[in-house]
């Protein structure tokens, strides 16, 4: 039996092969929007760019092997891709989503979804028995977002798949925040998995793009048709760049990880900061399912400064971190989730899972740590 090749392999070699025409080491960028036919019927396999494109086919192969999926549909943005997802289902269908998701997700779900018949129901993942008694009759769908954005909490993926297969779920997972690198939702039971590629797979800040994963035949084809259909696909360059970034995912992810540990450690430490919230902290109240489902810790940090205003202060005066939307980047990025990511929620909306006014995300680049901790702790020293 032929030995599956390594991660690292994988991110460079598998759907990143030398082009044969030219023998060219790096995926070209075929920007075309149409294909010669020898004749009426008669193609190389390619007809029309919007249904398909050789440098997406090569990114769709590359990251259905990352995440041990059978295929996988890239899409022009994270948001897309989960729409696309719904798309797959009917009017009257219902679905259970984490209560603490990217305020992006119950945006589309509430506010535009639900206007076609689509049935949506909000619980804390994190308890398996939530999950269990949200299931109805027309339930297809539990979405998980794990760890959460921006509160860092954990859903047993193993747990939870194993709740949905009896009851006749599909369970989708966004894995966006660990990438394939440090969990595999499909090995721990999911049915599909969804990632913003603009984040960590990308890892440069420079592209926009969403992709979902499957692990099923017909999964493969509704997806397909919503691509060749609905048209909101990835172009080719922004495919080009996620394979450009993918190649160092593995590199990258280790360092990002390695930072993120010490910056956790760092903050927890501070005596301006009230909490941390990171998996990889020992007092994190899932640091045990982490260590079970995850292979490191990665490198997305949420943490108190008491106030909107203790926040503000301190993002003003800050130089090596950046503010502003996005996460993933070899750059550390920083947001401030209820003014940005979750500002659509509202305020009771927030209150109601958690988010306060003083919460600051970070998701710590790769660069020398010792630079991250003088330029935090000059911003804290603000508050």
């Amino acid at each position: 039996m032929k030995k599956d090749r390594g991660f690292a392999t994988k991110s460079i070699h598998t759907g990143q092969e030398p082009d044969p025409l030219t023998g060219a080491v790096t995926v070209p960028i075929y920007a075309t929007s149409t294909y010669v036919q020898e004749e009426i019927g008669k193609h190389k396999g390619y007809e029309y760019a919007r249904v398909s494109n050789p440098t997406r086919t090569r990114l769709e192969q590359n990251l259905a092997a990352l995440e041990g999926g059978s295929s996988s549909h890239v899409f022009a943005s994270g948001m897309a891709a989960i729409n696309a997802m719904c798309t797959m289902l009917k009017a009257g269908d219902h679905l259970i989503c984490s209560h603490n998701v990217y305020g992006g997700v119950p945006r589309l779900f509430d506010q535009i979804l639900s206007n076609y018949g689509l049935e949506f129901t909000y619980v804390d993942t994190s308890e398996i028995g939530a999950v269990d008694r949200a299931i109805k009759r027309n339930t297809k769908i539990a979405y998980v977002e794990t760890p959460t954005n921006p509160l860092m909490t954990l859903s047993d993926i193993a747990a939870i798949s194993r709740i949905c297969r009896r009851r006749g779920v599909e369970l989708v997972v966004d894995n966006t925040f660990l990438s394939p690198y440090f969990q595999q939702p499909i090995r721990l039971g999911a049915d599909m998995v969804i990632h913003s590629t603009t984040k960590f797979l990308n890892g440069h800040s420079d592209g926009l793009g969403g992709v979902v994963v499957c692990t099923k035949a017909e999964q493969a084809e509704k997806l397909a048709f919503i691509q060749k259909s609905a048209g909101a696909i990835l172009s080719p360059f922004e495919c080009w760049l996620v394979l450009r970034g993918v190649k160092t995912l593995s590199v990258r992810m280790q360092q990002h990880d390695r930072n993120g540990r010490a910056v956790a450690a760092f903050l927890n430490k501070h005596k301006k900061v009230k909490k941390v919230y990171y998996p990889g902290l020992p007092d994190h109240p899932q640091h045990q399912l982490a260590k079970q489902q995850m292979t490191g810790f990665g490198s997305m940090i949420t943490f108190e400064t008491g106030s909107l205003k203790n926040a503000n202060k301190m993002l003003r005066k800050l130089r090596v971190c950046t503010l502003g939307e996005s996460l993933g980047g070899v750059e550390t990025l920083i947001s401030h989730p209820a003014t940005m990511t979750h500002a659509a929620l509202g305020e009771k909306g927030r209150k109601a899972i958690g988010i306060t006014d003083g919460m600051v995300r970070i998701s710590v680049g790769i660069e020398d740590v010792e630079d991250l901790f003088e330029d935090l702790d000059q911003g804290l020293a603000a508050i």
